[in-house]
């Protein structure tokens, strides 16, 4: 009755997760949020007004299917604070990351073709790269290599039929990022085999002492995907953007145009927002926030006894090793919601490598509720007989 490809996309179990929190607060209870990537802080004032006046101004109209040169424009000089080049016409503005990355699949993926991606990773790159005919071939990271691949690791998956790699940096379920020097050699490895390198950098802004701050300052052939949902606090509105390379302009121009028309015109006006100075400095000061609540998260959960292999460099997730509770992650995330209303995420959705001890923390939320957090998993540990 259905496309095969059905059969082959796993839920997405932190939808699964937000919908049993409702139940609890339908109910009046009160949920902790440590499961959503979605920062807790409303879309900054100056984009609101934006968009508030391109609706007065009748701006609803299909804009141009890459987006208004306006914003192109304005990501340009984004790119250009950052010392890196690029021209409006390789911006392509899109309907969200998930816009971007359907772009992506269909422009570099033929059925049959294989998609290098990390384990644990994004759980929708495999959706994507399915829905194109592609194959997702994950590659397991571990924490002594901070959950991201090395460059021999990339060889080594490399095979025949591999015509591209995807990582992220930061990433997402660990929030780690490609040393420089590592990126950089990957690079190399996969534009001598003529592949592609899709980075995704969605969380780019939210970094603790990054190491760069695109890859676009180390390799120039990378297809980079970025999004206005977690920097600038803009889920909702469904707005993202690619850098791609020169030669692609004119492929992905018209698939744009044939798949999405054209991306949100009120949220791309509002965007236009986003970059000037008073934005700014209002994502910057969260982007901090941010920082200080993965310190107060993380050295609680240590106090637990739970143990955080890696520290994150970005984004706002922590990867959580859950084993000596005694639970598998799964039943680690269920029992903690349905007996003490503290939502994460678990392993699973992330993949399969390990994911059994590993739980996804995540410091969406303000630091009064992390602390209330923090108090019901100790009681949590303390009625399983863990503490």
């Amino acid at each position: 009755m259905f496309a095969n490809r059905v059969d082959q996309i796993q839920p997405f179990r932190v939808m699964e997760v937000l919908e049993r929190a409702a139940y609890h607060e339908a109910l009046g209870r009160r949920v902790v949020h440590l499961e959503v990537g979605e920062p807790d802080f409303e879309t900054a004032a100056p984009i609101v007004a934006a968009g508030q006046q391109a609706l007065r101004e009748g701006k609803t109209k299909y804009t141009p299917a890459t987006g208004i040169p306006e914003l192109r424009r304005a990501i340009v000089g984004h790119y250009k604070k950052m010392g890196v080049t690029v021209n409006e016409e390789q911006i392509v503005v899109t309907s969200g990351a998930s816009g971007g990355l359907t772009l992506l699949a269909a422009l570099l993926l033929n059925p049959g073709d294989e998609l290098l991606i990390t384990d644990p990773g994004y759980p929708c790159n495999e959706v994507f790269t399915r829905l194109a005919g592609g194959v997702p071939v994950t590659m397991a990271v571990n924490a002594n290599q901070k959950f991201q691949p090395t460059a021999a690791g990339v060889e080594m998956h490399w095979q025949q039929r591999t015509k591209g790699v995807l990582l992220a940096s930061p990433a997402n379920p660990t929030g780690t990022m490609l040393a420089a020097d590592t990126l950089e050699e990957i690079a190399r490895s996969v534009r001598q085999r003529g592949g592609f390198f899709i980075l995704d950098e969605i969380y780019q802004g939210l970094t603790i002492e990054a190491p760069y701050q695109t890859g676009l300052q180390i390799s120039q052939d990378l297809y980079v995907l970025n999004s206005f949902s977690k920097f600038f606090g803009m889920t909702g509105w469904r707005l993202g953007w690619l850098v791609v390379p020169q030669p692609a302009i004119e492929a992905i121009t018209k698939l744009a145009q044939n798949l999405f028309i054209s991306p949100s015109t009120p949220a791309q006006y509002a965007a236009l927002a986003a970059f000037t100075p008073a934005a700014m400095a209002i994502h910057d000061a969260r982007a901090a926030t941010f920082v200080a609540r993965a310190e107060l998260l993380a050295q609680g959960l240590l106090k637990l006894g739970f143990s955080i292999p890696v520290r994150p460099e970005g984004a706002f997730y922590l990867y959580v090793d859950v084993s000596h509770t005694g639970l598998a992650a799964r039943d680690f995330c269920w029992r903690l919601l349905d007996e003490f209303q503290v939502a994460t995420t678990p392993g699973e959705d992330f993949g399969q490598h390990m994911h059994e001890r590993f739980v996804r923390f995540a410091y969406t939320t303000d630091e009064a509720s992390i602390q209330v957090g923090l108090q019901r998993i100790e009681q949590a540990l303390q009625a399983w007989g863990v503490v």
